[in-house]
């Protein structure tokens, strides 16, 4: 097994679930007291944050590719990212070790495509739905985006600010993205990305109106197949 390096903290709610989600799925994979072999780097997203709202994205990628190298000096043999947004910095972080670094996008594509569907609603912050470093992410392996309207973009940011990535759960918020999902239906999408690792925490499949590609469970699972692999015997 080897050692999986997470940049967390962004929020810690989610990070807990890729903890948990990781541990489970080892566990099951490879049974009686198994357990995976972990890296953690938790930053605290009130830096992070403040760096989205001054727009200082230079100051943010910085943070991150210090919290990857901490990881590889922990001994992970490779680095996932456990947050949507910051993957804008992705670059930063992964030329800053020398162990792969594997992008959700890459993950969420995976599903898609096992699954047949070529077109993904976009939920996540409004960088992730308004700018493009995601989307053409997903475009290079075959998987075009549709956004929700600039009302509802405004609406899915606020929640996932003001309430989600404080641990805010609301039966309204719920009901505001349920909606905005069926929208997202009707305009094409053949499943919901939840492309806010957060989201998936209000919002389960059973109550989406749509197939849903959980991106924390996703890029947690894919995340496990890597550590799982079998490695080379040295010469």
């Amino acid at each position: 097994m080897q050692t999986i390096g997470l940049v967390g903290g962004m929020s810690w709610h989610s990070t807990a679930t890729y903890y948990r989600l990781i541990n489970e799925e080892v566990a099951v994979r490879l049974g009686g007291h198994a357990s995976a072999r972990i890296s953690l780097q938790s930053l605290d997203f009130a830096e992070v944050r403040d760096c989205q709202v001054r727009g200082d994205w230079a100051g943010s990628a910085a943070l991150l590719a210090d919290a990857a190298r901490r990881c590889e000096a922990g001994g992970a043999d490779l680095v996932g990212l456990c947050t949507n947004l910051m993957h804008k910095n992705f670059p930063a972080m992964e030329s800053a070790v020398s162990v792969p670094a594997i992008h959700i996008a890459d993950a969420v594509a995976a599903v898609a495509r096992r699954e047949g569907w070529t077109t993904l609603g976009l939920l996540g912050t409004r960088w992730v739905m308004e700018e493009t470093f995601y989307a053409d992410r997903l475009a290079t392996q075959g998987i075009a985006v549709v956004v929700p309207e600039e009302d509802e973009r405004a609406m899915v940011d606020r929640v996932v600010f003001d309430e989600l990535t404080q641990g805010v759960l609301r039966d309204e918020s719920r009901a505001a993205y349920v909606e905005v999902m069926a929208g997202l239906r009707a305009r094409g999408a053949d499943a919901v990305v939840l492309a806010c690792t957060e989201i998936g925490l209000l919002v389960s499949p059973e109550q989406a109106p749509l197939p849903v590609v959980d991106s924390a469970v996703a890029h947690a699972s894919l995340l496990v197949d890597l550590a799982l692999e079998p490695q080379p015997t040295p010469a």
